[in-house]
């Protein structure tokens, strides 16, 4: 689930209908964290780490809520000491060793992940490399033929934000933004 898929959750549950700027679903997740919600600082912490749009911005907590940072738990990762102070106190608040989740973190960062939303696809690679469902604006996908497969077979039609939330057929855009 993305920060999108989130802050829709959170936005529905308000009554407010579904933030469609990455800035407003980010910060739609950060009030989601603040007010506790564990899964929401986990993944706020991972939006951070990994840089995500405006998710250092709206994520930084200042001082950290008082965390300390060893230089242990620093080595190696190429993330600034203030944002990895703030990635230390979600992912504490989120009630998560951060050792074994930054070590996973790190991970993803350099090798990249499989993140095309096709099922069957075994792409691997870096969040920034794949494209964006134009109407959702949650799905991934590594390329085209990959969107048009999900779309028609996977059962993206049935449960894509735009189609599902407007009751109204729309059209596959295979154009990424």
């Amino acid at each position: 689930m993305t920060s999108h898929d989130e802050a829709s959750k959170i936005c529905r549950a308000l009554g407010r209908g579904v933030a469609r700027s990455k800035r407003r679903a980010m910060q739609w997740l950060r009030k989601a964290a603040d007010n506790g919600l564990a899964d929401a600082c986990l993944r706020v912490a991972a939006r951070m780490y990994a840089d995500s749009p405006y998710a250092r911005d709206v994520g930084h907590v200042g001082e950290a809520a008082g965390v300390v940072t060893s230089a242990g738990v620093m080595e190696g990762h190429d993330v600034p000491p203030d944002v990895m102070t703030s990635v230390l106190h979600w992912l504490r608040k989120g009630g998560r060793s951060p050792v074994d989740v930054l070590d996973e973190y790190r991970r993803r960062a350099v090798e990249g992940s499989k993140y095309c939303h096709n099922e069957g696809c075994e792409v691997v690679g870096h969040l920034k490399n794949f494209k964006v469902c134009p109407q959702c604006k949650t799905a991934r996908y590594c390329g085209a033929e990959c969107q048009k497969q999900a779309w028609t077979m996977g059962g993206h039609k049935e449960t894509c934000g735009t189609f599902a939330n407007s009751g109204t057929p729309s059209q596959l855009n295979t154009q990424y933004q």
